[in-house]
Protein backbone atom coordinates (compact mmCIF):
# COMPACT_ATOMS: atom_id res chain seq x y z
CA UNK A 1 0.00 0.00 0.00
CA UNK A 2 1.74 3.56 -0.73
CA UNK A 3 2.71 5.53 1.78
CA UNK A 4 1.03 8.88 0.68
CA UNK A 5 -2.32 9.15 2.52
CA UNK A 6 -5.62 11.02 1.23
CA UNK A 7 -5.79 14.89 2.60
CA UNK A 8 -8.47 14.12 4.98
CA UNK A 9 -6.57 11.56 6.51
CA UNK A 10 -4.43 12.93 9.56
CA UNK A 11 -2.64 10.05 11.34
CA UNK A 12 0.56 10.27 13.05
CA UNK A 13 2.43 7.22 14.53
CA UNK A 14 4.79 7.64 16.64
CA UNK A 15 6.95 4.76 18.47
CA UNK A 16 8.43 5.99 22.01
CA UNK A 17 11.74 3.95 23.35
CA UNK A 18 12.43 6.72 25.70
CA UNK A 19 12.25 6.09 29.43
CA UNK A 20 12.11 9.65 30.34
CA UNK A 21 8.50 9.34 28.92
CA UNK A 22 7.11 7.89 31.09
CA UNK A 23 3.77 6.57 31.39
CA UNK A 24 0.08 7.87 33.37
CA UNK A 25 0.73 9.68 36.05
CA UNK A 26 -2.42 10.32 37.02
CA UNK A 27 -2.55 7.20 39.78
CA UNK A 28 0.64 6.76 41.83
CA UNK A 29 1.41 3.41 42.58
CA UNK A 30 1.42 3.56 46.33
CA UNK A 31 1.71 1.15 48.63
CA UNK A 32 2.47 0.38 52.58
CA UNK A 33 4.80 -1.80 53.41
CA UNK A 34 4.16 -3.23 57.65
CA UNK A 35 7.62 -4.55 58.56
CA UNK A 36 5.91 -6.23 61.37
CA UNK A 37 4.24 -8.55 58.67
CA UNK A 38 7.65 -9.74 57.14
CA UNK A 39 9.46 -10.89 60.21
CA UNK A 40 11.45 -13.41 58.03
CA UNK A 41 12.88 -10.96 55.35
CA UNK A 42 16.58 -9.69 56.02
CA UNK A 43 15.54 -6.87 53.35
CA UNK A 44 12.74 -6.00 52.26
CA UNK A 45 11.97 -5.55 48.63
CA UNK A 46 11.35 -1.83 46.91
CA UNK A 47 10.58 -2.26 43.03
CA UNK A 48 12.40 0.62 40.80
CA UNK A 49 12.26 1.43 37.09
CA UNK A 50 15.15 3.11 34.68
CA UNK A 51 14.62 7.20 35.36
CA UNK A 52 11.30 6.51 37.62
CA UNK A 53 11.85 8.37 41.01
CA UNK A 54 10.95 5.79 43.98
CA UNK A 55 10.09 7.73 47.53
CA UNK A 56 10.32 5.62 50.49
CA UNK A 57 8.16 7.55 53.30
CA UNK A 58 8.72 6.57 57.23
CA UNK A 59 6.79 7.81 60.71
CA UNK A 60 10.10 9.53 61.75
CA UNK A 61 13.38 10.82 60.05
CA UNK A 62 15.64 9.78 58.63
CA UNK A 63 19.67 9.86 59.87
CA UNK A 64 21.09 10.81 56.23
CA UNK A 65 24.92 9.71 57.97
CA UNK A 66 23.45 6.18 58.27
CA UNK A 67 21.51 5.86 55.29
CA UNK A 68 22.94 4.39 52.35
CA UNK A 69 22.92 3.01 49.14
CA UNK A 70 25.51 -0.21 48.24
CA UNK A 71 27.13 -0.38 45.36
CA UNK A 72 25.17 2.05 43.31
CA UNK A 73 27.78 4.00 41.09
CA UNK A 74 26.64 4.17 37.65
CA UNK A 75 23.64 2.60 37.85
CA UNK A 76 21.47 5.47 40.55
CA UNK A 77 21.65 9.40 41.14
CA UNK A 78 23.11 10.05 44.50
CA UNK A 79 20.57 9.21 47.21
CA UNK A 80 18.43 11.62 48.67
CA UNK A 81 17.72 12.25 52.35
CA UNK A 82 15.40 14.60 53.56
CA UNK A 83 13.51 14.70 56.93
CA UNK A 84 11.18 11.36 56.39
CA UNK A 85 11.74 10.61 53.25
CA UNK A 86 14.19 8.73 50.94
CA UNK A 87 14.38 8.95 47.46
CA UNK A 88 15.75 7.00 44.55
CA UNK A 89 16.11 7.60 41.39
CA UNK A 90 17.93 4.45 38.85
CA UNK A 91 19.75 5.80 36.01
CA UNK A 92 18.67 3.08 33.94
CA UNK A 93 16.46 -0.07 34.76
CA UNK A 94 18.22 -3.18 36.86
CA UNK A 95 18.66 -6.41 35.13
CA UNK A 96 16.55 -9.44 35.91
CA UNK A 97 19.44 -10.65 38.33
CA UNK A 98 20.30 -7.39 39.57
CA UNK A 99 19.55 -5.85 43.25
CA UNK A 100 21.18 -3.38 45.20
CA UNK A 101 21.35 -3.13 48.87
CA UNK A 102 20.13 0.17 50.73
CA UNK A 103 20.50 1.23 54.33
CA UNK A 104 18.07 2.97 56.13
CA UNK A 105 18.98 4.39 59.83
CA UNK A 106 16.13 6.46 61.51
CA UNK A 107 16.48 8.76 63.93
CA UNK A 108 16.10 6.85 67.32
CA UNK A 109 18.67 4.65 65.72
CA UNK A 110 16.73 2.22 63.88
CA UNK A 111 18.20 0.26 60.96
CA UNK A 112 16.08 -1.47 57.96
CA UNK A 113 17.48 -3.02 55.22
CA UNK A 114 15.77 -3.04 52.22
CA UNK A 115 16.97 -4.73 48.23
CA UNK A 116 16.15 -2.55 45.37
CA UNK A 117 15.22 -4.85 42.51
CA UNK A 118 13.03 -4.21 39.07
CA UNK A 119 9.42 -4.61 39.24
CA UNK A 120 7.77 -8.03 40.10
CA UNK A 121 6.60 -9.62 36.48
CA UNK A 122 3.47 -10.18 37.38
CA UNK A 123 2.92 -6.68 38.23
CA UNK A 124 4.86 -4.99 35.68
CA UNK A 125 4.89 -1.46 37.36
CA UNK A 126 7.65 0.26 39.80
CA UNK A 127 7.17 1.48 43.85
CA UNK A 128 6.55 5.18 43.08
CA UNK A 129 5.83 5.57 46.87
CA UNK A 130 6.64 3.09 49.98
CA UNK A 131 5.00 4.07 52.77
CA UNK A 132 7.39 1.98 55.69
CA UNK A 133 5.89 1.34 59.07
CA UNK A 134 7.21 -1.02 62.12
CA UNK A 135 4.21 -2.35 63.00
CA UNK A 136 -0.03 -1.75 62.83
CA UNK A 137 -0.26 -0.70 66.02
CA UNK A 138 0.54 3.23 64.99
CA UNK A 139 -2.33 5.40 63.95
CA UNK A 140 -1.20 5.66 60.44
CA UNK A 141 -0.16 2.19 59.86
CA UNK A 142 -3.77 1.66 60.69
CA UNK A 143 -4.79 4.40 58.06
CA UNK A 144 -2.79 3.01 55.89
CA UNK A 145 -4.09 -0.49 55.85
CA UNK A 146 -7.78 0.53 55.71
CA UNK A 147 -6.91 3.08 52.71
CA UNK A 148 -5.46 0.19 50.88
CA UNK A 149 -7.62 -2.26 51.12
CA UNK A 150 -10.59 0.24 50.42
CA UNK A 151 -8.72 0.36 47.04
CA UNK A 152 -8.56 -2.63 46.07
CA UNK A 153 -12.26 -3.42 46.67
CA UNK A 154 -12.61 -0.37 45.33
CA UNK A 155 -10.63 -1.67 42.07
CA UNK A 156 -12.36 -5.33 42.26
CA UNK A 157 -15.79 -3.66 41.86
CA UNK A 158 -14.52 -1.29 38.66
CA UNK A 159 -13.29 -4.64 37.43
CA UNK A 160 -16.42 -6.25 37.80
CA UNK A 161 -18.67 -3.74 36.23
CA UNK A 162 -15.81 -3.61 33.15
CA UNK A 163 -16.45 -7.23 32.59
CA UNK A 164 -20.03 -7.05 32.92
CA UNK A 165 -20.31 -4.41 30.32
CA UNK A 166 -18.27 -5.91 28.01
CA UNK A 167 -19.98 -9.31 27.82
CA UNK A 168 -22.96 -7.61 25.95
CA UNK A 169 -20.79 -4.97 24.42
CA UNK A 170 -20.68 -4.67 20.32
CA UNK A 171 -17.83 -2.74 20.13
CA UNK A 172 -15.88 -5.45 22.48
CA UNK A 173 -17.45 -7.70 19.94
CA UNK A 174 -15.94 -6.14 16.91
CA UNK A 175 -12.78 -5.67 18.76
CA UNK A 176 -12.38 -9.88 19.51
CA UNK A 177 -12.97 -10.44 15.73
CA UNK A 178 -10.11 -8.56 15.03
CA UNK A 179 -7.62 -10.01 17.09
CA UNK A 180 -8.98 -13.46 16.24
CA UNK A 181 -7.65 -12.81 12.67
CA UNK A 182 -11.47 -12.32 11.31
CA UNK A 183 -11.01 -8.47 9.78
CA UNK A 184 -13.45 -10.10 7.00
CA UNK A 185 -16.38 -10.27 9.08
CA UNK A 186 -16.16 -6.75 10.23
CA UNK A 187 -17.33 -3.88 8.53
CA UNK A 188 -13.81 -2.10 8.72
CA UNK A 189 -12.12 -1.51 5.91
CA UNK A 190 -7.84 -1.42 6.10
CA UNK A 191 -6.40 2.16 5.49
CA UNK A 192 -3.16 2.16 6.22
CA UNK A 193 -0.35 0.18 8.39
CA UNK A 194 3.28 0.90 10.12
CA UNK A 195 5.57 -1.10 10.92
CA UNK A 196 8.60 -0.18 13.56
CA UNK A 197 10.66 -1.08 16.50
CA UNK A 198 10.91 -0.19 19.86
CA UNK A 199 13.67 -1.19 22.73
CA UNK A 200 12.37 -4.95 22.81
CA UNK A 201 9.64 -5.19 20.43
CA UNK A 202 9.12 -5.07 16.99
CA UNK A 203 5.44 -3.28 16.08
CA UNK A 204 3.01 -3.20 13.55
CA UNK A 205 -0.11 -0.91 13.97
CA UNK A 206 -3.06 -1.02 10.99
CA UNK A 207 -6.01 1.90 11.00
CA UNK A 208 -9.34 0.99 9.96
CA UNK A 209 -12.15 2.94 8.94
CA UNK A 210 -15.88 1.88 8.94
CA UNK A 211 -19.75 3.26 9.07
CA UNK A 212 -19.82 4.61 12.51
CA UNK A 213 -16.59 2.96 13.72
CA UNK A 214 -13.28 3.58 13.41
CA UNK A 215 -10.36 0.83 14.80
CA UNK A 216 -6.84 0.11 15.18
CA UNK A 217 -4.89 -3.17 15.90
CA UNK A 218 -1.36 -3.55 17.28
CA UNK A 219 0.82 -6.03 16.71
CA UNK A 220 3.90 -6.61 19.30
CA UNK A 221 6.07 -8.96 18.83
CA UNK A 222 8.53 -9.28 22.01
CA UNK A 223 12.05 -9.48 21.36
CA UNK A 224 13.61 -8.95 24.47
CA UNK A 225 16.06 -11.15 26.18
CA UNK A 226 13.91 -12.27 29.65
CA UNK A 227 10.83 -10.10 30.01
CA UNK A 228 7.24 -10.79 29.11
CA UNK A 229 5.32 -8.19 27.62
CA UNK A 230 2.24 -6.60 28.86
CA UNK A 231 -0.47 -3.84 27.63
CA UNK A 232 -0.19 -1.45 30.99
CA UNK A 233 -2.56 1.44 30.52
CA UNK A 234 -4.50 2.92 27.09
CA UNK A 235 -5.66 6.41 26.82
CA UNK A 236 -8.42 7.83 24.47
CA UNK A 237 -8.75 11.40 24.30
CA UNK A 238 -9.61 14.68 22.20
CA UNK A 239 -6.35 16.34 20.87
CA UNK A 240 -7.48 19.29 21.23
CA UNK A 241 -9.26 19.66 25.00
CA UNK A 242 -7.21 16.20 25.90
CA UNK A 243 -11.09 15.26 27.71
CA UNK A 244 -10.71 11.56 27.70
CA UNK A 245 -12.77 9.16 25.35
CA UNK A 246 -14.43 5.73 25.69
CA UNK A 247 -12.65 2.85 23.50
CA UNK A 248 -13.27 -0.66 23.38
CA UNK A 249 -10.42 -3.51 23.98
CA UNK A 250 -9.44 -6.71 23.22
CA UNK A 251 -6.48 -8.46 23.50
CA UNK A 252 -5.11 -11.87 22.17
CA UNK A 253 -3.44 -13.06 25.05
CA UNK A 254 -3.25 -11.22 29.03
CA UNK A 255 0.62 -11.36 27.66
CA UNK A 256 3.35 -11.73 25.46
CA UNK A 257 6.09 -13.78 26.16
CA UNK A 258 9.66 -13.77 24.77
CA UNK A 259 9.50 -14.50 21.17
CA UNK A 260 5.92 -14.72 20.56
CA UNK A 261 3.49 -12.15 18.82
CA UNK A 262 0.17 -11.24 20.18
CA UNK A 263 -2.05 -8.69 18.98
CA UNK A 264 -4.39 -5.95 20.85
CA UNK A 265 -7.58 -3.81 18.29
CA UNK A 266 -9.03 -1.12 19.73
CA UNK A 267 -12.74 0.30 18.54
CA UNK A 268 -13.95 4.04 18.67
CA UNK A 269 -17.70 4.48 17.99
CA UNK A 270 -18.54 7.64 15.77
CA UNK A 271 -19.89 9.24 19.30
CA UNK A 272 -16.56 9.35 21.08
CA UNK A 273 -15.61 11.72 17.58
CA UNK A 274 -18.22 14.15 19.14
CA UNK A 275 -17.47 17.12 21.17
CA UNK A 276 -20.14 18.69 23.32
CA UNK A 277 -21.70 21.22 21.19
CA UNK A 278 -21.82 18.01 18.69
CA UNK A 279 -19.26 18.96 16.57
CA UNK A 280 -16.95 16.18 15.30
CA UNK A 281 -13.24 16.43 16.65
CA UNK A 282 -9.73 14.69 16.21
CA UNK A 283 -8.88 11.99 19.01
CA UNK A 284 -5.92 10.96 20.18
CA UNK A 285 -4.68 6.99 21.09
CA UNK A 286 -2.10 6.57 23.22
CA UNK A 287 -0.59 2.94 24.43
CA UNK A 288 1.44 2.58 27.21
CA UNK A 289 3.40 -0.84 27.99
CA UNK A 290 3.98 -2.86 31.25
CA UNK A 291 7.42 -0.61 33.05
CA UNK A 292 5.04 2.76 32.28
CA UNK A 293 6.30 3.98 28.98
CA UNK A 294 4.42 5.50 25.78
CA UNK A 295 4.68 2.60 23.59
CA UNK A 296 2.82 4.56 20.95
CA UNK A 297 -0.21 7.03 19.75
CA UNK A 298 -1.89 7.60 16.71
CA UNK A 299 -4.26 10.37 15.56
CA UNK A 300 -7.38 9.37 14.49
CA UNK A 301 -9.66 11.83 12.01
CA UNK A 302 -12.96 12.15 12.55
CA UNK A 303 -13.45 11.03 8.49
CA UNK A 304 -12.77 7.39 9.41
CA UNK A 305 -16.30 6.90 10.66
CA UNK A 306 -18.28 8.30 7.51
CA UNK A 307 -16.67 5.69 5.13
Amino acid sequence: MPNALPGWFVVLFVLVATPALAGPRERAQVRSLVLSEHPDDAAHRIHVAGQIVTVLRFEQPCDPLKTKLLGWEGRFEPLLVAGKRVVIEPLRALGPDESVPLLVTLADGTSMSFLLRPPVEELGRADQQVDVFKDRESYQALVSVLSRTLRAKNDLEQENARLREEETSADHALAALLVSGAAAQTPFKRRHTWRGYDVDAQLSMTVYSGKGKAAVMLSVTNQSESRTWRLSQTKLFASSSRAPKTVAIRAERESIAVGQTGAIAFVVDRGAFLNPEGKFEELALEVYQHDGRLLAAVLLDPQLVRE
